[in-house]
C-alpha cells in the first residue's frame, strides 16, 4: 500500500501544482524522483513530525495541498496538537498518509504502534478517514483525495485482503444473510478476508468499508431492516469500540446489540512480538473472530 500511495501522488504531482509533499525522513527514497522533477515541492523536515504538521499547515493556507506522510504514531499521535490547531482549528487541508497501522511494524516497539490513531482523530470534526484493504484500494483513494481542500487520513497497511473491493460508497454487502439472518457483520479494510472466513456458515450479512469516516450510519440501518435481527458485530484493525459510538446513533431508532472487536483496551501488550502474534492476543486472527461471532450471534 505504501507504494501505491508513493505512486499515485508522484503521478499526480505532474498535472497538479499544488500537491506539495512533506516527509520526517521516512519513505524519502520512493520520492527521490519526485523531488529530482518538482523542486521544491517535496520537503524533508527530518524527525521533526510537530513541524511536519505545522509546515503542512502553512502550504494550506497559502493554496497548496500538502501530503503529509510518516508514521501514523507519529502523524496522529505525536503531533495531535498541531493536527487539533494547524489544520483543523485553521481550517486547513491536508492528506495525511501513515504507515505501520496499529502493529504492522510490532519488532520496532511501541513507539511505532498507533492503535488509537482513529479514535483520537474522532475527537475532532470533519475528517475524512479511509482504511483500505487492498493496494488497489489505496491507489484509488488516494488519488480521490488528492485534488480537494478538506482534511483526510489515510490509513495503509502492510497487511490486506486477497482482492479489491468497491471503495467509496458506504457499507458494500459482499455476504447477504437471509431475512431471518441473526445479524450484521462491519468488516474495516484489512479485515474483511478473516471475517469473510471467519463467518462462514452463520447466517448474517458481512458489510465492507474502506471509509469508516463518515460512517454510513443510513447503509447499516438499512442493511439491519433487511435481517431478522438486529444486531451488529463490528470488526475493526485499530482500536476495540472506535466505531460503537457511530453505530448507536445509526440504529438509535431501533432496539439492537452490539459488540466491537479490535485492538484491546484492556491491557497494553509489552512483548513487542510478530503482526500475527498481536493479532491473536486481540482475538483479530480468524479463529478469534469466529469464535466471538460465534459468541454473538447464536445466544
Amino acid at each position: 500500500m505504501r507504494d501505491a500511495f508513493a505512486r499515485a501522488v508522484t503521478e499526480s504531482m505532474a498535472a497538479d501544482p499544488r500537491l506539495t509533499v512533506v516527509l520526517a525522513d521516512i519513505s524519502t527514497d520512493r520520492f527521490a524522483a519526485a523531488a529530482a522533477r518538482h523542486p521544491g515541492r517535496v520537503v524533508n523536515v527530518g524527525i521533526r513530525e510537530q513541524l511536519q504538521i505545522g509546515v503542512a499547515g502553512g502550504l494550506a493556507l497559502s493554496g497548496q495541498r500538502p501530503v503529509v506522510h510518516t508514521f501514523s504514531s507519529f502523524l496522529v499521535e505525536r503531533p495531535f496538537e498541531q493536527v487539533k490547531l494547524d489544520l483543523g482549528h485553521q481550517g486547513a487541508g491536508a492528506v495525511l498518509a501513515g504507515i505501520g497501522a496499529s502493529y504492522d511494524y510490532a519488532g520496532a516497539g511501541r513507539t511505532h504502534m498507533a492503535p488509537g490513531d482513529v479514535a483520537l482523530l474522532d475527537t475532532l470534526p470533519g475528517w475524512t478517514v479511509h482504511v483500505p484493504g487492498h493496494a488497489d484500494e489505496a491507489d484509488r483513494l488516494v488519488r480521490a483525495a488528492l485534488p480537494g481542500d478538506d482534511r483526510v487520513y489515510v490509513r495503509l497497511s502492510e497487511f490486506g485482503n486477497a482482492a479489491p473491493r468497491p471503495v467509496g460508497s458506504g457499507l458494500v454487502p459482499v455476504r447477504t444473510g437471509s431475512p431471518r439472518a441473526a445479524g450484521v457483520v462491519v468488516a474495516v479494510g484489512p479485515m474483511l478476508d478473516r471475517v469473510l472466513a471467519a463467518t462462514e456458515g452463520l447466517d448474517v450479512t458481512v458489510a465492507y468499508t474502506a471509509t469508516p469516516r463518515p460512517f454510513d450510519r443510513a447503509g447499516l440501518n438499512r442493511l439491519v431492516a433487511s435481517v431478522g435481527g438486529a444486531d451488529v458485530l463490528t470488526v475493526e484493525p485499530y482500536l476495540a469500540g472506535t466505531s460503537a459510538h457511530e453505530v448507536a446513533v445509526a440504529l438509535e431508532d431501533r432496539r439492537h446489540r452490539q459488540r466491537a472487536l479490535g485492538v484491546s483496551r484492556e491491557a497494553e501488550l509489552r512483548k513487542y512480538g510478530t503482526p500475527e502474534e498481536h493479532d491473536r492476543a486481540h482475538g483479530l486472527d480468524t479463529e478469534g473472530i469466529a469464535r466471538s461471532a460465534r459468541d454473538f450471534f447464536l445466544v
